[in-house]
């Protein structure tokens, strides 16, 4: 049985429990409060942060090595490409999220000072992207991918982190109400999580 150790708001946590739900897969979730973590969490992960893999002796974090993990492991539905070439590319654009919205997150959840900066980059790199849903259903093409669940955590979260997407980003809208409406998404969501959105 895994275990996965997860922040009850924590958008990267989040993405975890999609993959665990989108696999159907017997596992366990434990909630961690993130403003008072067990003191078993910087002893599991050196960077005292969630989530947290434990399967057996091996013992994983940061939700992208975790997922790919997941996926690896237990390969239906597959969500990384089977095909290296696309698999390299989803690789890429991970890494692109990563670096252009996800290293925005920490100044998100504070709300600290300069944070409008930081609303207006992300929702206009989000709305770079909405024109790959005119011609597709997901970000790799129709089929549901690890793209889209490293999305969407952001996605679910915008109207909670005060910041609304333009008249030109409608294509990036219909795509989150898709993945939304995924019953992996939907039972991964924690109650906290539910009340981001009304």
């Amino acid at each position: 049985m895994m275990n996965l150790y997860s922040g009850t708001t924590d958008p990267f946590s989040h993405r975890c429990r999609i993959v665990l739900f989108e696999k159907g897969m017997d596992f366990e979730v434990i909630d961690v409060d993130l403003y008072n973590k067990p003191e078993d969490i910087a002893v599991i992960n050196p960077y005292n942060r969630v989530p947290v893999l434990v399967d057996r002796d091996l013992v994983l974090y940061e939700s992208n090595i975790i997922n790919e993990y997941i996926d690896e492991r237990f390969p239906h539905p597959q969500l990384m490409p089977p095909d290296p070439i696309m698999r390299a590319r989803a690789r890429q654009l991970l890494h692109t999220f990563e670096h252009e919205l996800f290293s925005h997150i920490e100044a998100l959840e504070a709300n600290q000072k300069g944070v409008d900066k930081t609303r207006t980059h992300v929702r206009d790199h989000l709305t770079q992207l909405a024109p790959i849903f005119t011609k597709q259903k997901f970000m790799l093409g129709d089929e549901f991918s690890m793209l889209d669940v490293a999305i969407a955590p952001l996605l679910w979260r915008l109207e909670h982190y005060g910041i609304e997407l333009p008249k030109a980003a409608a294509p990036m809208m219909k795509y989150a109400e898709r993945i939304f409406s995924r019953q992996g998404f939907i039972d991964a969501l924690t109650p906290s999580e539910k009340v981001m959105r009304r």
